[in-house]
């Protein structure tokens, strides 16, 4: 499963990776950025400069990393999306269970 949220600045990202990580929830995230985000938030179009995380767990772990990312979020509306894995190699698939194991 890949996990995808967008935090303000690289230090947000940086300490939320590291507690996802500590927690074994993702076996590896990447940061991407600073990108641009174009949204509507109050009957306003918005951008802002953010940083886009690439979580990388199992579908067993999503509800506990939903939970950590919504308690450690600085947004009050996080973005949370969780895209299934069509395919992936299973050396790959082999070493994110192994890292994930709880």
């Amino acid at each position: 499963m890949i996990v995808l949220t967008t935090l303000p600045d690289r230090l947000h990202a940086r300490r939320l990776s590291e507690l996802v990580l500590k927690k074994r929830l993702a076996a590896c995230i990447q940061q991407v950025g600073p990108i641009e985000s174009v949204y509507r938030w109050k009957k306003k179009i918005e951008r802002a400069k953010e940083y886009l995380l690439i979580l990388k767990t199992r579908n067993a772990l999503f509800p506990r990393l939903k939970q950590v990312l919504e308690k450690n979020h600085p947004y009050s509306v996080p973005e949370i999306v969780a895209l299934p894995c069509a395919r992936a190699n299973s050396a790959y698939l082999q070493w994110l269970k192994a890292e994930t194991q709880i």
